[in-house]
């Protein structure tokens, strides 16, 4: 596995590329850093798949943007296609969960020619969302500042109580606290959590007919991952033209947080790809 460094828009991106063949690129959400989308799983590397994949703009190893506010779509699709043009990529096979699903959204309506194909992995983005937009904000804002004057466990103690099954409260918090003591910079993190909720990845549903490739939804159940509705997923899927959706199997952990088989699940796109 080798280290990459990728200079784009003020920031230096890091991070690693593994394999031969197929190119796939790896995003991953919010607060969260590279190994947080495959789990570790080197099945794609295995199955003949070039792996790219690097920490966001302010997260993991990566450094902070040049502002508080520049975290907005349109910058982490350009850091995409820096990291594409700079490890000589033509065209890639997209995977991104949540923030990083929204990304490769963004990147496949604004570059469609360098997308092989999209594995949409729990979406939590709907522009027709309804709910109070203060208090949605509010409770990012709140996650922001917990990070930001107390550290890790300020972050936990804003999360609150998970809207999950109280069987599910330990891994969650488990997760939290491995996510969040990754990053070398915390209060670029509290940024991101306060710039990405503000930004749209797109305007209306009826965009999304003009992704023209092979894509597949990987969406939650709403039991394990309330945070990532089950129904937003399954409107990504009608909204993309020939789209599969995908989920696990009633009471089984989530797709998304098993990494051998969400790699299966990115393997088996590249095949149509």
């Amino acid at each position: 596995m080798a280290e990459i460094a990728v200079e784009a828009g003020g920031v230096t991106l890091a991070g690693d590329e593994d394999g031969e063949g197929t190119p796939v690129v790896l995003l991953h959400g919010l607060t969260a850093s590279r190994r947080y989308v495959v789990m570790g799983s080197r099945s794609l590397q295995r199955d003949g798949h070039r792996v790219t994949a690097y920490d966001a703009r302010g997260h993991g190893a990566s450094s902070p943007a040049p502002s508080p506010d520049a975290y907005r779509y349109e910058d982490l699709a350009a850091d995409l296609l820096a990291v594409l043009d700079d490890r000589g990529i033509d065209r890639a096979l997209l995977a991104g969960a949540s923030m990083g699903a929204h990304t490769i959204v963004r990147f496949a309506l604004d570059h469609g020619d360098r997308a092989a194909g999209l594995v949409v992995i729990t979406p939590a983005f709907d522009p027709e969302d309804t709910q109070d937009e203060t208090a949605r904000l509010a409770r990012w804002d709140a996650l922001s500042e917990g990070l930001r004057s107390g550290g890790v466990e300020g972050f936990v103690e804003a999360y609150g109580t998970p809207k999950s099954p109280e069987r599910w409260h330990e891994t969650i918090y488990k997760v939290l606290r491995q996510r969040l003591g990754a990053h070398e910079h915390p209060e670029a993190v509290a940024d991101a959590l306060r710039a990405v909720p503000r930004s749209r990845p797109f305007e209306a549903w009826s965009e999304l007919a003009e992704l023209e490739l092979p894509a597949l939804v990987v969406a939650s159940r709403d039991e394990a991952d309330p945070e990532h509705p089950f129904a937003v997923g399954e409107r990504y899927a009608e909204a993309i033209p020939g789209a599969e959706l995908r989920t696990e199997e009633p009471g089984s952990s989530p797709m998304a947080w098993q990494g051998s088989q969400l790699s299966a699940v990115i393997a088996a796109l590249g095949a149509r790809a």
